[in-house]
Formats: structure tokens, sequence, C-alpha cells
């Protein structure tokens, strides 16, 4: 049985897990530190026209502005009314965003102009002309029922609506009515765009529940299990309003000792996204590391020694790691590129069948995912469309002793780069004094070993260097305070 389970008992982090029987299958971290921004509306204002970009910049309220492609710009913004040749962006315009793609560490977020209003059943689009279109997870005998369906909804010209997965099994009725409110809502956004001045909010996607129940309830879902009054108590409300009666019937307030994930014994799965490697289990293993570029998977098959050759290893091997991968991008909320380092397999059959495993483990995942074919090096690229923020996002920072990179250097190496740095700084003139701050292994090294330089760099710029231990300084870190003549 497919169930969703919400826990909700401690305030700072809401989490949503997917699971088939005890068997984890996705999950959804909400929590304070990064709060969601993806599809908010903005009144911006253009700070900068890049035409080697083909974009533009637009400062929507945040600190770093928002990035918006000349193909995300509607013709109201563009087409000059007087002349049609003439294009009308300017620095200083004023003009309606919706956020794309969040912010991310230096990037800033990609806006829009083509506005979607998510509904329960359904997307409108109010400036996206005349598109009528189907969730591509639409498929079979529910495709031709909502195709049948979409002529008799009355969409105002100029306008386009995408029917999602929600809309499976629902009436005209409930269509017309999802409608109504969504164009309802259009208009109180125009009418707030006029008297609102730029840049500011207009419109903020950040109620959690209808976020959780708009992307993750699915007609297969059986079961909703919240260990939190509260949340439960809403959550029944907002079913209710919706008349999901399926749901509404189906919704369960846990109430026992034993933490709900562990008693569905999904909370060691969940550990394996925090890890950077993971056991399979016939033995083989999967390393996964992530840049600001890409994201590599290192197959291994480390203790599979169940095949008689090497071909029948490398495939097996192979074969299991991509069920945990797949399993693994959508616990983690991996995006942009995706790079395999599969374990070599001379047979062109045996690689088109690990493709055909990957595309079909891939095929329910919500968000858009290209593969391409394994080179002759082994390595099969993907991408995969970012959805939210990744697990590495919202649950970590930057370690404060390696500063992100993972590996500290040696005491010696550290202690050398900082006395050259130190001979650096006293190139400038007017050096008086220099207060160096440093953790107890670097002081101890510089104090005994390398005394006789330090004394040679204070005789040859004619200053003082004072070495401190600090106990708020840890191992590759330092602080270096000048006093001036």
């Amino acid at each position: 049985m497919k169930r969703m389970l919400i826990n909700a008992n401690q305030k700072e982090e809401l989490r949503i897990a997917l699971v088939d029987g005890q068997k984890l299958y996705d999950l959804n971290i909400e929590n304070t530190v990064n709060k969601k921004k993806k599809l908010n509306i903005y009144k911006g204002i253009i700070t900068k026209i890049e035409p080697s970009l083909e974009a533009v910049f637009v400062d929507y309220g945040s600190k770093k502005h928002g990035f918006l492609p000349f193909k995300e710009i509607s013709e109201e913004y563009i087409i000059n009314k007087n002349n049609k040749n003439i294009n009308n962006l300017y620095v200083g315009q004023k003009i309606v965003v919706q956020i794309n793609k969040e912010q991310r560490k230096n990037k800033g977020a990609f806006l829009t102009t083509f506005v979607s209003l998510v509904g329960n059943y359904l997307i409108l689009m109010p400036n996206n002309f005349n598109l009528e279109g189907i969730s591509r997870k639409i498929e079979g005998h529910n495709r031709l029922k909502i195709k049948k369906i979409l002529p008799h909804l009355k969409i105002p010209k100029n306008m386009g609506v995408i029917i999602r997965t929600s809309g499976i099994g629902k009436s005209i009725k409930i269509f017309k009515w999802d409608l109504a409110i969504r164009l309802k809502y259009w208009k109180y956004i125009q009418k707030k765009v006029k008297n609102k001045n730029a840049p500011c909010l207009i419109h903020q996607e950040n109620n959690i529940l209808t976020r959780i129940f708009k992307d993750y309830l699915y007609y297969d879902i059986k079961q909703i299990i919240i260990d939190n009054k509260k949340i439960y108590t809403l959550s029944k409300n907002y079913l209710n309003k919706l008349g999901k009666k399926n749901f509404y019937k189906e919704i369960k307030y846990y109430d026992k000792k034993i933490p709900l994930f562990n008693y569905y014994q999904i909370e060691s799965q969940i550990l394996s996204a925090y890890k950077k490697e993971i056991r399979l289990p016939s033995g083989g293993s999967i390393i996964i590391e992530t840049t600001e570029a890409l994201t590599t998977i290192d197959i291994n098959s480390s203790k599979y020694t169940k095949e008689t050759d090497i071909e029948k290893t490398a495939l097996n091997t192979n074969l299991e790691a991509i069920e945990e991968i797949t399993k693994q991008l959508r616990l983690r909320n991996i995006s942009g590129l995706i790079v395999i380092d599969c374990i070599d397999m001379s047979s062109t059959k045996n690689k088109k069948i690990v493709k055909k495993k990957i595309q079909k483990k891939t095929k329910k995942d919500k968000a858009k995912i290209k593969i391409g074919s394994i080179s002759k090096f082994g390595l099969l690229e993907m991408s995969r469309q970012r959805l939210h923020y990744s697990l590495q996002e919202s649950c970590y920072h930057k370690c404060l002793k390696c500063q992100g990179i993972g590996i500290i250097r040696n005491i010696e190496s550290l202690s050398l780069s900082i006395l050259r740095k130190l001979e650096n700084i006293l190139l400038k003139k007017n050096i008086k004094e220099i207060d160096l701050n440093t953790s107890l292994k670097v002081t101890l090294y510089l104090l005994n070993k390398k005394r006789k330089y330090l004394y040679q760099i204070e005789k040859n710029f004619k200053t003082k260097i004072n070495i401190n231990y600090s106990k708020k300084i840890k191992d590759s870190n330092f602080l270096i305070k000048i006093k001036k003549c």
C-alpha cells in the first residue's frame, strides 16, 4: 500500500515521505532556513538590459537581482504599440515576474513573465496564448477522457490551461469550479499590481499544506498519516474543502509512542541520503559527489562476487546501482547535470539494458529528466530538473574547517602558506606591527620550527610579528591584524 507520511512534531522541520509498504521512494524536507519562493509573483523593475546574454536583470526585492531571458518576456512588454519593429524594453520599466527557478548560491533567481497559477486540478496561464495541455504523466484512457473535457471549459482568449494528474476522474463541473477560482484570483493579482509600488511581492505560494497536497498527493496514495494534531486538523479541513472525499476518509492521526518514521522503518532509509558512500545489497557501492557544476556518481563492484565473469559482474552491479541511484536523486533532490561512472561493459547490448533500466526507473519522477547514452569511457550523462532546494542546500552549510573543499591542508603546508602571506602583506609600506592569530598546532609549529625565518622577516621589513594562539580559531583558519605606523 502506498502511503504519505507527514512528520511534523518539530516546528523547525517538516518531513514528507512517500512509502510503498515499508520502502521509501520519495522524500521532501521543509525547514525554516530555506523558505521556498518558487511560483511567487512580484512586481519588479528592469535594472539592466544585456543583449549579449539575451536577457534583462530585474530587481524584485531580493538582494540579488533576478535573471529574465528575452524568450521569457511576453509580447505585452516587448512590442511597441506605435511601432512593432521597436523593442519596448527599457531600464526602469515595471514588470510582473514569477520565480521559475529559485536563487542558488551565486546565481540569481530565474524569472518569467509567463505566469502560472497552480490550482488543485489545473494550471491557469493568463498570458500564454490559447494553450490547452495535459500533464505528460496522464496516459491512455485517462488522457482521452480529459481531451474530451477540455473543449467544454470556457478558457478566455489569450489564456491557457494544463490539466494536472490530480484531475484524473474529475467531472467537468469541478474543472469549471477550479478554473473560475484561478480567473478570479488573476483579477485580484492585476488589481494588486496597479496599486503597489515596485519592487514588491504580489503573490506568495507559501501555504505548506497547499504545496504538500498539490505536489505529492497522487491518486495512487491510499493513506495519509500525520503525527501532529494541528497539521492533521488543518489537512482534514483543506481536503474537505477540495472535495477530495477519498483522501479525507483515509487521513489518520498517529499518536503512538514510537516515532512515525521509525514505526514504518524508513528512518534508516532516510539516513542513506546523508551519506557519501552507499553500500548495495549484493556488495557493490555508489559514491555521490556534488560540485557547483555537476554531480558525479561512481559505481564500484567492491565485494560483488556472485557472477562467473567480469562482464556479468559489471552488468548486474550497474543494474543494482541504477535502482539505488534513481532513488537517491529523488531523496536528495539532486538537479542539473549528473554524470554516472558505470563499471566498464564491452557489450553494446548490456549498455542498452542499463540505459533502459534508468529510463524505466525515472519514468515516474516528478522532475523532467533527459538521459544520454553510455559513452566508450563508461560515462552516462543525464540532466534532472530542479524542483526544490536540494537536501545538501537545505540541511548543510559550508564547513568552517575546510571552507567547503572537503579536505584541509596539513600543518607544514599551512604554516608555509601563512609565512608567504605575511611577506606579501609586508611589501606594503608603513606597517609597524602584525598580530597573527592561529590554532595551537600552527602556533607551535611556527614558534618551534620557523622562529629563525620569522626573525629574518622582521629584520628585513623592520616590523614586529606577534604570533598568538586562539581557542576560537580551528585547524586551517587564521586571522591577521595589521597595525600601521
